[in-house]
């Protein structure tokens, strides 16, 4: 009989199933589980589910290829929830009782073990045609900066499609939208830490790029944070002029660490001198204050 946390490493491979559904173009795992796919999941559970799952608590509890303890049932309920049962409790006891009644018909009916396997067959084989047909029906838009003409790194973008208030995430590769064409139009919401946000309606027949304008102050972020200047007095003045005085830095740490917190003059300290160590860092959120000074940003450090 499994114990808990082997179920548990089930439902973990439940879930990435799951994900996949909704992101066949996805073929990884949990190693390879990225930020954006981390920000997709947390999207999925939110409209599926109506719950919310923290970075923190993905990066701690799915992307680990090994579990030793159990996570609090409150996020297996969760997580059970959004491959279709009601709960933890009821996920538990299926696949317990799937393991009762499999074990006298795998030792005593070779029949029914061979009709089972032909229907596994026959179901990858309608997995397989789907994936076709879907791939088919896919229609492409490619995304761009709106100065540069440059196409914007995936990475950077989120977007979802919106439909009866409802937000439904969309895969992103190579700086293209993946949208099915089953329907005429779809709305689509798309976001960035960089680019200011964008609403759109997208038509069938649309092949044209989608163009985001860039927002000024992230971008200048994004500049010291990536480049090689050394004149520390002109990044300090900049600094000075782009965040305000409010300012929260989440730096969500690597190998599950945790996250660390600064301020406006811890932060700045840090962007001051160029180092291997804010380069690392991955912007996933900025948020700016009436007066369009960013007063907050979320990070992941690579």
């Amino acid at each position: 009989m499994r114990q808990p946390i082997e179920l548990f490493h089930h439902l973990k491979q439940e879930v990435l199933l799951t994900y996949q559904k909704h992101y066949p173009y996805f073929e990884g795992n949990w190693k390879t589980f990225s930020s954006q796919d981390i920000q997709n999941l947390i999207q999925l559970i939110e409209t599926g589910v109506k719950q919310t799952v923290s970075e923190k608590w993905i990066y701690t509890h799915l992307k680990p290829e090994t579990n030793e303890k159990l996570p609090r049932k409150d996020m297996l309920d969760i997580l059970s929830q959004l491959v279709g049962y009601s709960g933890w409790d009821e996920y538990v006891f299926k696949h317990k009782a799937i393991e009762i009644t499999a074990t006298p018909i795998a030792k005593t009916n070779t029949k029914k073990r061979r009709f089972w396997i032909g229907g596994a067959v026959i179901l990858g084989a309608a997995i397989v045609v789907y994936v076709v047909k879907f791939s088919k029906t896919t229609q492409t838009i490619e995304v761009k900066n709106a100065f540069t003409n440059a196409p914007i790194d995936s990475e950077e973008i989120k977007a979802v499609v919106v439909e009866n208030q409802v937000e439904t995430p969309v895969t992103i590769v190579d700086s293209k939208l993946q949208l099915p064409s089953e329907k005429d139009s779809a709305t689509i919401v798309l976001k960035s830490p960089y680019y200011k946000d964008k609403t759109i309606v997208v038509h069938k027949e649309t092949n044209t790029p989608i163009v985001l304008q860039p927002d000024d102050y992230p971008m200048m972020l994004k500049g010291f944070m990536k480049s090689d200047i050394k004149d520390w007095q002109t990044r300090k003045e900049q600094l000075q002029m782009i965040l305000a005085d409010e300012l929260e830095v989440m730096v969500l740490l690597k190998d599950n660490l945790g996250a660390e917190y600064f301020n406006k003059q811890e932060f700045s300290e840090r962007l001051i001198i160029p180092s291997k160590a804010i380069k690392k860092m991955k912007v996933v959120d900025i948020q700016s204050n009436k007066d369009n000074k960013i007063n907050f940003i979320r990070i992941i450090q690579e």
